[in-house]
């Protein structure tokens, strides 16, 4: 499974940016729980927001609920992360994870794919 991130860029804060996380390869039938995760310069990887792979259940952190909505496109292998009313302390690198087994929680351990992460830089 490949995972592969975009969208990410420098925008003012109180701006908005929207992360797509395209899933290719792997199973077809039922696709995975993804996950997004950040990483700000010299911090630990964090726990950003998940969904199911229905789409019916989703997790977010409190860091980001109510400025963030993660989502499913049309085609199911599509994952967007929309975020408003960024701050300054969003910068990081934005990750896409997977799960096969429908997790939607914190722990980045259970994640077993990942994509190769996407900066975004929130000014002030």
């Amino acid at each position: 499974v490949q995972l592969q991130t975009s969208g990410g860029g420098l925008v003012q804060a109180g701006g908005s940016l929207k992360l797509s996380c395209i899933a290719t390869g792997g199973r077809t039938d039922n696709w995975y729980a993804i996950a997004w995760f950040r990483q700000a310069p010299g911090k630990e990887r964090e726990f950003v927001a998940a969904i199911s792979r229905s789409g019916s259940t989703t997790n977010y952190a409190d860091s980001v609920k109510g400025r963030a909505t993660i989502s499913r496109g049309d085609a199911k292998n599509i994952v967007y992360l929309q975020m408003d009313s960024l701050k300054v302390e969003d910068t990081a690198v934005y990750y896409c994870a997977a799960d096969i087994g429908n997790y939607v929680g914190t722990n980045s351990g259970a994640y077993e794919y990942w994509g190769q992460g996407t900066l975004v830089t929130v000014s002030s």
